[in-house]
């Protein structure tokens, strides 16, 4: 995009370079794949009804939710019947801890937490602690983000459990967990285990080590406004609001935001590997780059087992805020303190849980469309960015 200033200089928020923006926060909101906004604007002509009417109209835009769920299940390994469909992420987060509370509430009321899970689950685990004169008990884990087994065992073995939780990987630092392990303790201890995949599926093989799953079509292409929940018919649960026509999700979902989520999904699964090999390289070399150019910078998240598109690092004596405006001055989009509280710019809970270097965190989430061209362009002007960042704060000589 070319400048429209009378001097010819670039707009702000556009690289001084190249005169185009690079997205680099795909993390939770990826740019929507063109074969997703397709399906969705199809089924806003073909699944406008309701899908709950008897006539025509609302046969068809069943038809085509039903075949959105059957297509996530196909996915996951899981009965169609066991997909619901939530307003949002957050809500489906919310909904799994709820629902698996109120279904099991004569057991307890204590949830088990990784301290690094979603700011939503920690929320949820908390409210329904409280309520039920219950505890959230926290995993520690260690300084790549990664859950303490042992201590994971210990908390879900004790009495008045009703409801384990660990991500599939931390979105923040891309860590991945190790739900598998997790899983068979929590079966041992006869605890439901919430895996929150929204941060891997469709990027990474998730598997089926799970009792509940909750996924964000976001972050795999698919436009916003929906959360999916995957639940086990097994899982003890009970609805904890109003009853209403559907069950766990009241209101129902909207047909076009499942669909493009759907279609989204087969095509991430279907091209994973070929983007991991395409996206592992940048992070790698995002991860040495940074240090090396940079002074005082702390890359954080393990090196190996991780996701293949996350990278995420901190910068000593600067702030987090103004280094994403700086660099958004200069075309880049990136991310900044927590994942899941970012609009606050808040420092991480993630970060402080591991240990690591809060201050001016920079979050990079890359997606199909990023190049390597892209990554040494960001790798180019960070330091000078930095630099000025820390000059204006009145630090200089690192």
């Amino acid at each position: 995009m070319q400048s429209n200033e009378p001097d010819g200089t670039a707009a702000a928020g556009v690289s001084h370079a190249t005169g185009e923006r690079v997205f680099l926060d795909a993390g939770g909101r990826a740019p929507v794949l063109p074969q997703a906004r397709a399906a969705f604007l199809e089924a806003l002509d073909q699944g406008w009804g309701d899908p709950r009417r008897l006539h025509a109209e609302g046969r068809r835009a069943r038809a085509l939710l039903d075949g959105a769920r059957e297509a996530i299940a196909a996915v996951v390994g899981a009965r169609t019947d066991e997909v619901g469909f939530a307003g949002s992420h957050v809500a489906a987060l919310h909904g799994a801890v709820l629902s698996v509370a109120r279904g099991r509430r004569r057991v307890g009321a204590d949830v088990v937490v990784p301290a690094v899970e979603r700011a939503a689950v920690l929320a949820a685990a908390d409210f329904v602690a409280a309520r039920g004169d219950g505890t959230r008990r926290t995993v520690p884990v260690d300084a790549t983000g990664r859950a303490d087994l042992d201590a994971f065992r210990d908390a879900v073995a004790r009495p008045g459990v009703v409801l384990a939780a660990m991500q599939h990987a931390n979105g923040e630092v891309g860590t991945l967990q190790p739900v598998g392990d997790a899983h068979d303790a929590a079966r041992a201890a006869g605890v439901p285990l919430l895996v929150d995949a929204g941060a891997s599926l469709g990027h990474t093989e998730v598997g089926t080590d799970w009792d509940l799953l909750a996924a964000d079509p976001g972050d795999w292409g698919a436009p916003g406004g929906l959360g999916v929940l995957v639940a086990r018919t097994a899982v003890r649960r009970t609805p904890d609001w109003p009853e209403d026509d559907d069950r766990w999700f009241p209101g129902g979902a909207w047909v076009p935001a499942a669909l493009a989520a759907a279609v989204a999904l087969q095509l991430a699964v279907a091209t994973s590997r070929a983007d991991d090999a395409a996206l592992r390289p940048l992070v790698e070399r995002v991860r040495a780059a940074v240090p090396a150019s940079v002074p005082d910078v702390d890359v954080v998240g393990d090196p190996e087992r991780r996701l293949p598109h996350v990278v995420t690092f901190s910068c000593l004596y600067v702030d987090g805020e103004a280094l994403v405006t700086a660099l958004d001055r200069h075309g880049f989009a990136v991310g900044s303190g927590s994942a899941c509280t970012s609009s606050a710019l808040e420092p991480s809970h993630v970060l402080a849980a591991m240990g690591a270097l809060t201050h001016g965190n920079i979050r990079i989430g890359l997606h199909r469309g990023v190049s390597a061209a892209d990554v040494e362009r960001f790798l180019a002007v960070l330091p000078g960015v930095v630099a000025d960042v820390r000059g204006t704060a009145g630090v200089h000589g690192l």
